[in-house]
């Protein structure tokens, strides 16, 4: 089981108190009725689902009711941050994994 940190609450709660909502960071389209329809199904349907670090968007169902961002490896299913919408990442793939 996963214990993970929710940056609003300030406390570290087991895994069954939140929901995965997928990829963290998409854009919505600007002018969504200018969009192609080819380009607004990108946007509703495709995410990337990468081997390693991924920043992924989580909603803390059973406490604050608030979404947040997890930096996640897919591999060893190990979170190595966790922080508040809007903010960016302090881990990226090109940085790496901290060990």
């Amino acid at each position: 089981m996963l214990h993970i940190y929710c940056p609003h609450c300030a406390e570290t709660r087991e895994e069954e108190e939140f929901r995965p909502k997928g990829e963290a960071h998409i854009a919505r389209p600007l002018e969504p009725e200018a969009t192609s329809d080819e380009d607004w199904g990108n946007y509703l349907f495709f995410r990337k689902n990468p081997r390693g670090l991924h920043h992924e968007l989580w909603y803390h169902a059973a406490g604050c009711r608030k979404f947040f961002n997890v930096t996640r490896d897919t591999v060893s299913y190990q979170i190595l941050e966790t922080y508040k919408v809007g903010q960016k990442p302090s881990v990226t793939a090109d940085k790496g994994a901290a060990k």
